[in-house]
């Protein structure tokens, strides 16, 4: 998943998206756990992914509040 393709998308589609990673992060761990996972490397992918858009969601947060402080300053 590219980061472009994350900040094209809106914050309740990002936290969609980050619950479904999230449970398959767990999942997967529990695979490796039981030796059931062949391809250990999905872990690191999907944990990769939960950072990107936590990345994306935080920049979206810092951008909504400048707009706010921005929008509070000029009312004064």
């Amino acid at each position: 998943m590219k980061i472009a393709e994350l900040r094209k998308l809106d914050i309740e589609k990002l936290n969609e998206k980050l619950v479904e990673l999230r449970n398959k992060n767990r999942e997967l761990r529990f695979s490796i756990a039981n030796n059931q996972l062949k391809n250990v490397r999905e872990l690191r992918i999907v944990k990769k992914d939960i950072a990107k858009i936590l990345t994306v969601l935080n920049e979206k947060r810092v951008v909504a509040e400048a707009k706010s402080k921005e929008i509070k300053e000029a009312k004064k």
